[in-house]
Order: C-alpha cells, then sequence, then structure tokens
C-alpha cells in the first residue's frame, strides 16, 4: 500500500509540473519567440525598438520643458486684477502653471504627480509609435503589420523603464516572427529633477521664499515708508519706479540660488542669495520684464506719488523746522519660471509670485482655496441692468464693478454699452463705470430689488498745460492740481506738460518752488508731559510731570514755496472739446529768508487768485 501511495504522489507531482509548464509557455511564450527572431529579421525589430526609444525621449522632453504635461491642461484667462492664465508663454512655448491665482482671484495648484506623466508619457508613445517608418524594409520585400499599442512607463530616478504591449509580425520570403512586448529602458534623469522641482515648489508654498525677496526688493527700490527733512513736497513717478522695480527684480531672481550647487560653494560670501533648500540638481530662477505682470501703488493721484510737508503750514511755525513723512502701498504680481537641471536635462515649471498690500500672500493649503473674495461678493442674487453712454447718449463699453462699504466687486463688462448681471445687495452702494478714454463714473445706487440705470460717463480731454510767472513764460519747478469731486490729478511741471480732463468742477491749484540756501538753526525746546508715578501712588493713577529737552538739528531748505494760487472753475465740454491748451497765469511771491516769512507765504498763497484759459 504504501508503494502505491508513493506512485501516486508521483504522478501528481509531474501532472503539477507538465500544467506548470503549460502556463508558462503561454505567459512566457513573446519572451522565447523573441528570442528565436531570424537573423534577416532582426534590423527590422531594432529599428522599432529605436522608434519606441526616440519616441520616448521626445515625451521625456516635452514634460520635461511642460513642466511634467505633454497635454496641457484648460487655458484660463486672466484679468486686469490678476494678470496671470494658467500658463506662462516661454519662448513661445506655454508652460503651465503649478501654483497661480485666477482672474477672479482664486489661488490654483495644477502640479502633476508622477504617476500623471507616466500615463501622459505612455500615451504620447502609443501615439507616436504607430508612425514608425519602415520604408526602406517595405522595398526590401518585408511585408510588416502591428495592433493596437498599449504603452506601461515607470519614471525612476536615472531612468525610464517602458513595456509596450503591441502585436508585431514581420515577414520576409521564408523567415518571420511575431512579438507581443517589447521593453527599452532609456537613460534619463527625469524622475530625479521632478522630486527636486517638488521640494522647491513646496518649500515655496510653505516658506514663500519668493515673495519674501520681492518685500525685501519692494523696500530696497521704491519708495514705502520714510521721512525726509524739506519744507517742499517730494513727489515720484509711479511710471519710473515701476520700471526700476522690474529691474531689480528681474536681476535680483537671476541671483537666487539653492544650497548644494556649484554656485552656492563659490558664493558663501553672498548667502542672502542662496534659498535654504537642498536638491539633486542645479536650480535657476528666472524672471522677465516681458512677462504678464502688474503693479499698483496708493495713495497716487494719477501716476504721481505725493509726500506733502509737514511744518511749513500757518500756526505749525513752533516746529522750527520742515519733515515730509511718507507710507505707500503697494500691490505687486509677476511669474518666476524656475529651471531644475542636471547636465543637458532641464525640467522647468513656474508660479506666481502675489505681495498684496506690502506683504507676503497668505501660504496655500494643501487644497486650492478662495482668497481675498469678500463675503459680499460671494452673493450676487438682484438682477440688474446697466446701461452706459456718453455725453452724447451714445452706447459705451464700459466695466462695471459695485463698491459696498469699502468691498468692491467686479460685475462684467457692458456689450453695446448694456449690462445684465447679478449684483449683491447692498443700500447706499456705489456703481463703478470705467471705459478707456472717459472718466470714471461713480454712482450712489441701493440695491434691493430688480431694476435698471442709465450711468453717462465723461470722455477725457488731453490738453498741453502753459504756465506763466507775473505774465511770462514759466519753465521752472511746480506743481499744478486739479480737483474734483470725481478725481484729483497733479502734474510735476515742467517735467509734465499734459493733463487729460473731464466737464465738471475743479479747484486748480498752483505751487511754485524756487531754490533757496535758507538755514534753520539748531534749535532745543523743553516738553513737558504726565508720566505715572513711582510705587504705589502709580498704582492709584498718580501722575507728575517729567520734562526733557528735543533738539532739532540744523537744516538746510533747499526749495521753498514762491508763487502760486488756487481758483475755482468750471470747466465745459465745449472748452475740452475747442481747445488743445489750457493756460495757467499765477503770481509770485517774496522768497522767503526766514521760517516766519515761509509761513507768511502760505497764507499769502491762500489769497492768491489764478487766470486760467483756453485756447
Amino acid at each position: 500500500m504504501k508503494n502505491k501511495s508513493g506512485q501516486i504522489t508521483i504522478f501528481i507531482v509531474i501532472a503539477i509540473i507538465l500544467v506548470s509548464s503549460i502556463v508558462g509557455f503561454f505567459i512566457f511564450r513573446n519572451s522565447f519567440i523573441t528570442e528565436k527572431i531570424p537573423a534577416s529579421i532582426e534590423p527590422v525589430y531594432t529599428s522599432f525598438l529605436s522608434c519606441i526609444e526616440e519616441d520616448t525621449l521626445v515625451g521625456i522632453d516635452v514634460l520635461e520643458s511642460q513642466a511634467g504635461y505633454i497635454s496641457l491642461p484648460d487655458f484660463e484667462h486672466g484679468s486686469s486684477y490678476m494678470p496671470f492664465s494658467s500658463q506662462l508663454n516661454f519662448l513661445g512655448n506655454p508652460i503651465p502653471y503649478w501654483y497661480y491665482v485666477s482672474g477672479n482671484n482664486i489661488q490654483k495648484e495644477q502640479v502633476p504627480s508622477k504617476r500623471n506623466m507616466e500615463d501622459q508619457l505612455g500615451a504620447f508613445i502609443d501615439e507616436k509609435i504607430t508612425e514608425c517608418m519602415f520604408d526602406k524594409y517595405y522595398e526590401q520585400g518585408f511585408e510588416i503589420s502591428y495592433g493596437e499599442p498599449k504603452a506601461k512607463v515607470i519614471i525612476g530616478d536615472n531612468e525610464v523603464e517602458v513595456s509596450l504591449d503591441m502585436r508585431l509580425d514581420v515577414k520576409k520570403e521564408e523567415d518571420s516572427a511575431l512579438i507581443k512586448t517589447h521593453r527599452v529602458v532609456v537613460k534619463s534623469k527625469l524622475g530625479t529633477l521632478y522630486d527636486s522641482a517638488k521640494k522647491i515648489y513646496e518649500y515655496e508654498q510653505k516658506s514663500l521664499f519668493l515673495e519674501n525677496y520681492a518685500v525685501d526688493t519692494l523696500r530696497l527700490y521704491a519708495p514705502v515708508d520714510g521721512v525726509e527733512l524739506t519744507c517742499s513736497p517730494v513727489t515720484w513717478e509711479a511710471g519710473e519706479i515701476f520700471d526700476e522695480l522690474q529691474e531689480a527684480i528681474e536681476a535680483n531672481t537671476l541671483a537666487l540660488k539653492v544650497q548644494g550647487g556649484d554656485y552656492s560653494l563659490r558664493n558663501k560670501e553672498n548667502k542672502y542669495f542662496i534659498v535654504d533648500v537642498s536638491v539633486d540638481a542645479d536650480v535657476m530662477f528666472i524672471n522677465s520684464k516681458s512677462w504678464a505682470s502688474s503693479f499698483e501703488v496708493a495713495p497716487s493721484e494719477e501716476s504721481i506719488l505725493i509726500a506733502k510737508p509737514v511744518g511749513n503750514q500757518p500756526g505749525l511755525g513752533i516746529l522750527g523746522f520742515c519733515y515730509v513723512p511718507y507710507h505707500f502701498v503697494y500691490n505687486v504680481k509677476y511669474p518666476v519660471l524656475i529651471q531644475v537641471y542636471s547636465g543637458e536635462e532641464i525640467f522647468q515649471f513656474p508660479v506666481a509670485i502675489v505681495v498684496q498690500g506690502n506683504k507676503p500672500r497668505e501660504a496655500l493649503d494643501v487644497s486650492a482655496v478662495e482668497i481675498g473674495l469678500p463675503e459680499l461678493c460671494k452673493y450676487k442674487n438682484t438682477l440688474l441692468d446697466v446701461s452706459t453712454y456718453d455725453a452724447s447718449l451714445n452706447p459705451l463699453e464700459t466695466d462695471i464693478s459695485y463698491e459696498c462699504f469699502g468691498t468692491t466687486c467686479n460685475i462684467g463688462k457692458t456689450k453695446h454699452g448694456v449690462l445684465e448681471e447679478y449684483f449683491p445687495q447692498c443700500v447706499n452702494g456705489y456703481l463703478l463705470a470705467k471705459a478707456e478714454g472717459f472718466e470714471d463714473a461713480k454712482y450712489l445706487y441701493s440695491i434691493t430689488e430688480d431694476g435698471s440705470v442709465d450711468i453717462v460717463l465723461d470722455k477725457l480731454h488731453e490738453l498741453d498745460v502753459e504756465l506763466k510767472l507775473d505774465g511770462k513764460n514759466y519753465q521752472k519747478n511746480a506743481m499744478i492740481s486739479f480737483i474734483s469731486d470725481k478725481s484729483s490729478k497733479t502734474i510735476v511741471y515742467p517735467d509734465t506738460k499734459a493733463v487729460e480732463l473731464s466737464e465738471g468742477q475743479y479747484e486748480v491749484q498752483v505751487y511754485i518752488y524756487r531754490s533757496s540756501s535758507l538755514k534753520l538753526d539748531k534749535t532745543t525746546h523743553e516738553q513737558c508731559m504726565d508720566v505715572p508715578k513711582s510705587g504705589l501712588g502709580g498704582f492709584f493713577g498718580l501722575t507728575q510731570e517729567k520734562c526733557f529737552n528735543v533738539e532739532i538739528p540744523e537744516q538746510i531748505v533747499s526749495e521753498v514755496l514762491s508763487g502760486g494760487g488756487k481758483e475755482n472753475y468750471y470747466i465745459l465740454e465745449s472748452e475740452l472739446s475747442d481747445s488743445n491748451v489750457i493756460e495757467i497765469n499765477a503770481e509770485s511771491l517774496d522768497l522767503p529768508k526766514s521760517i516766519e516769512e515761509l509761513q507768511d507765504n502760505y497764507i499769502l498763497f491762500e489769497e492768491k487768485d489764478l487766470e486760467i484759459l483756453f485756447k
């Protein structure tokens, strides 16, 4: 019985081996067939593998140049508020932003995963492999046919492996081969570069180091906060500030490097520009003035930043000196392209840099979130018809927004002068209408129910400004302001000799300044104040007087008020349309020789009139 049992066991083992062999044959038969490719057919198959390798390299290059994408995500336009679209145009090549802010002020991320890149590369190979050229083999008498391709891609650190399931049947005379599975390994650092890029991106989202560099650049190259000792207003031209700021951003961005690269080893002394993140590749940060960006500053009058002096007004003579304090708030938005490279391989992706109110934006969570969109703007539930016209009642294409208690919601743009859209409800809010070449309109309107409203915008006319002092042409320093309830415009004369005006009531102000060597001596005066008493008395709120000396340093007043005046004037549309020049005649004041005479000039200035002529 034992011998019979042993024989049965042997037969079972043999049966299992046979079944396994048969199954293994069918599973691995492609490999067996591949090994037996006739010598005459090998050149065809070698060309086919070369096609797979070439298509893989092309796909890798596209992935690296387009931020990990072959098929780009849906394109999204930017806006005047946020200049970023969803893609950066770099040398004609669209690159999807990994982080950007949409035109309607929504933070968005579009960072591809490694799995997503593998799927895209596989689909790219599937599409391209059927275009493999066999023309020369057809001419030699080969018969070649193939089935549907299905590629599987694995992206490693230093190589990309492609397994392609595709029936390839090759025949010539008596020789033939059928191969169904093909494998190619391509040397590439795509995986390493992607990992390094992801590490830099995550560090940026966590630390906002690019925004912090932007704030440093802003404070170094633009007037933000400060005080100057002078008795005349200090002015800056916004366009010049933005030009200098853009150049500084471009240069300083390019100077940034990461730890561990050759740059950081050679430039240990310049640690400021080394980013505190270490990756297995070299990194370059790029910005260009030609890319879409946005620079805003407030307060400003048109394109002029003005800081007015303190200390020379009537009644402030006790100060004994003049100073000009200033504080300007900037919103700065621009892109940075980050290139991670090793040898000739470069993986690149752009991010949007946003500085709001002189401060970096809020760091982004893992999921895209909405920033800065006020609660009011989320609930647009009241239908309103808005029609906009020029003074001749012609329909006007206009940007419409709605302001309620300091919050402004962008609504839309009129088409043929009409906009039918939902608005948020608000009592005593303002409809705002803007059109190029026209004065901005601000219309008080309460939205509590559906309705309609008509808005008329006044056309802007550009006029040359001619300034005269005591009847003679004047070409030295002056500040000319046109102040109305709609807007205020200030030009620094003679650097600017043109102004855009619309019909309306204006107060025209002219301040004429002349060079001076007025010297204010150093002064010291005593200032006293009540302070809490020390000990128990202070605990019960008792105070005592404490005095200390305040020293005002010696200063030279280089420019002083020496002419000008004010005039209330209603400017008619006919005067603007029929004229090219606005002539302003002002009277001079005596050149002051003391701080008292300087203050007297400001008192006399209030009484001086201007003569205004259109021609």
